[in-house]
C-alpha cells in the first residue's frame, strides 16, 4: 500500500492543489455528456479523447501503485479511471453502430490489450529494482506523444484567427495543474512526474498567449464549421476536450450542392406549371417576336394593296 512521504510537506501541498485542479478538469466534459443524454445521440463527438484519457489514468495509476510515496497520484488517477469509464459507457450507450464498433475496437485493443501487455512485460521481464523506473519512462513517453494534440489546436487558431473553440478558463486551469504537478514531482525527486509537465506548462502558456492575440478577432470572424473533439492530456491523465473544425471543405460543398438542388427544383416546378421568366426560354421568345413582326408586315402590305386597288377603281370611274 502506498504511503504519503511526510518528508516533503511542500510536495503534499502541491499534490493536494494538483488533485483539486485535476478533479475540476476531469469534470469539464460533463456538459457534453449532459447534451448527449438529452439528445440521446453522440452527434459529431468522438470517443477517442476519453479512451486516451482512460489509458493515461490507468498507466499513471499502475505507476503510482508501484511507488511507496505516491498516494496523491493514486487518488486523482483512481478518480480519473472512474469518471472516464462513466463517460465511455454513456458514449457507447448512445453511439451509432459505426461509432459503437470503432469505440469497442479501441477499448479492447488499447485500454485492455496494450495495457495488459505493458503490465505483463514490466511484471515478468523486469526486476523490481528497475520496474518502477521503466514504467515511469513509459508514462513519460506516452504523455509526450499525446501532447501533440495541442499543436492541432494552435494551428487551428492561427489559421482561423479565432479562439472561439478554445476556452480560456480550461487552458488556464490545465496550465496551473501542470505547474502544481511539476512542483510535486520536483519536491519528491520524481522526474517522470516533473518532466512532462514542463511541456504542458509551455503549451498552456502558448494557448493563453494566442488567446490574448486573437480574442478580439473572434468577433470579426467566426468560422461556421462542424465540430469534433480532440483531447489534451495532463501528466496525471486529466483530459481537456476541445471542439475543433471538422471538415470545412465538405460543408462548403454541401451548401453548394443544396443551392444547386434548390435551383433545379425551382426550374422543374416552373416547367410543370408552364410559367417561365422572360429569359427562361430565349429561343421560344425570339421566335414569337419574329412571328409577330412578320404578321404585322404582311398586314401592312395587304392594306397598301387594298388602297392601291381603290385608287385604280377611282381612276377608271373618272
Amino acid at each position: 500500500m502506498a504511503v504519503m512521504n511526510i518528508h516533503h510537506p511542500l510536495a503534499f501541498t502541491f499534490g493536494i492543489l494538483g488533485n483539486i485542479i485535476s478533479f475540476m478538469v476531469y469534470l469539464a466534459p460533463v456538459p457534453t455528456f449532459i447534451r448527449i443524454l438529452r439528445k440521446k445521440s453522440t452527434e459529431d463527438f468522438q470517443s477517442l479523447p476519453y479512451l486516451v484519457a482512460l489509458f493515461s489514468s490507468m498507466l499513471w495509476l499502475y505507476y503510482a501503485m508501484l511507488k511507496t510515496d505516491a498516494l496523491l497520484l493514486i487518488t486523482i488517477n483512481s478518480f480519473g479511471c472512474f469518471i472516464e469509464t462513466v463517460y465511455i459507457a454513456i458514449y457507447i450507450a448512445y453511439a451509432t453502430r459505426e461509432s459503437w464498433v470503432s469505440t469497442i475496437k479501441l477499448l479492447v485493443s488499447m485500454n485492455m490489450g496494450l495495457f495488459s501487455l505493458i503490465l505483463l512485460l514490466t511484471h515478468f521481464l523486469l526486476s523490481s529494482s528497475i520496474r518502477v523506473k521503466a514504467l515511469g519512462w513509459i508514462c513519460v513517453a506516452f504523455s509526450v506523444c499525446v501532447f501533440a494534440a495541442p499543436l492541432s489546436i494552435l494551428r487551428q487558431i492561427i489559421r482561423t484567427k479565432s479562439v472561439e473553440f478554445m476556452p480560456f478558463t480550461l487552458s488556464f486551469f490545465l496550465t496551473l495543474s501542470a505547474v502544481m504537478w511539476f512542483a510535486y514531482g520536483l519536491f519528491i525527486n520524481d522526474l517522470c512526474v516533473a518532466l512532462p509537465n514542463i511541456l504542458g506548462f509551455v503549451l498552456g502558456l502558448l494557448q493563453m498567449l494566442l488567446y490574448g492575440i486573437y480574442k478580439n478577432a473572434e468577433k470579426k470572424k467566426k468560422p461556421a464549421e462542424n465540430l469534433k473533439s480532440i483531447v489534451i492530456l495532463g501528466t496525471v491523465g486529466a483530459s481537456e476536450v476541445y471542439p475543433v473544425g471538422a471538415r470545412p471543405d465538405v460543408n462548403e460543398g454541401a451548401v453548394e450542392h443544396d443551392q444547386t438542388e434548390e435551383c433545379n427544383g425551382n426550374e422543374k416546378s416552373m416547367e410543370a406549371s408552364g410559367v417561365y421568366p422572360v429569359d427562361a426560354r430565349p429561343g421560344l421568345n425570339e421566335g414569337a417576336v419574329e412571328h409577330d413582326l412578320t404578321e404585322e408586315c404582311e398586314g401592312d402590305e395587304k392594306s397598301m394593296e387594298a388602297s392601291h386597288d381603290d385608287l385604280q377603281s377611282d381612276e377608271c370611274a373618272v
